[in-house]
């Protein structure tokens, strides 16, 4: 068998294969799909692994990171909060559940922890496996034509959804709306994942703010 199909076709098939039998086995975890997809990643590109994935070095710097993506992604909330939940609730008849998230109203050594969580795990992990190696790898198979990044988009958001049902159908349906500007996002900054981790974590901060006080 040729040594470059093995490395570029096979083995990102195989990964991802992986990580969908462990989701249907009840044993899938974002930080252990993450891990399964570096590894992937290093077979693939090996010292290419981080650029691969979209770690450059020119998307670290303070204006993008700790003013633009802090900026954005609470614009992102604000939208997803005030316009986004509402609607879709309206339209589903199904309030989004929260309750997972009881335990860290006014509890602040929990939600403390849970922001270190959140930052690992949701930012740095749901990027490198949804944006950083999925959108990437379904662009080096399908290309980068309008058509492609439209199905690139959608198909992602879809599965971005599909994993958070435990927010209910209509958690899943604001996740996948997330996901997809997530990805649009992704997109326009030409694959710069520092970025996208920022904006996701800084999302995800502000709703922790809200479900500590009590807001949501």
């Amino acid at each position: 068998m040729n040594k470059n199909f093995l490395t570029t076709k096979l083995t990102p098939v195989i990964a991802i294969v992986l990580c969908y039998i462990l989701y249907l086995s009840g044993y899938f975890q974002i930080i252990i799909a993450t891990l399964i997809l570096l590894i992937a990643s290093a077979i693939e590109y090996k010292k290419e692994l981080f650029s691969s994935l979209g770690f450059q070095r020119k998307g670290i710097n303070i204006k993008n990171l700790l003013i633009l993506a802090p900026l954005l992604g609470i614009a992102i909330f604000l939208f997803y909060g005030y316009v986004m939940m509402p609607s879709v609730t309206y339209l589903t008849g199904q309030p989004i559940n929260f309750s997972e998230f009881e335990i860290y109203k006014g509890n602040l050594p929990a939600t403390l922890s849970l922001l270190i969580l959140i930052w690992t795990s949701a930012a740095f992990g749901e990027e490198i496996v949804f944006r950083g190696y999925l959108m990437r790898q379904f662009t080096k198979f399908f290309g980068s034509s309008k058509i492609s990044l439209a199905i690139n988009i959608l198909l992602f958001g879809f599965i971005f959804g599909w994993i958070h049902a435990y927010q209910g159908i209509s958690g899943q349906i604001l996740s996948g709306i997330t996901g997809m500007l997530l990805a649009v996002i992704f997109h326009i900054r030409k694959s710069d994942l520092w970025f996208n981790i920022a904006v996701h974590g800084f999302i995800d901060t502000v709703f922790l703010v809200y479900i500590y006080y009590g807001w949501l």
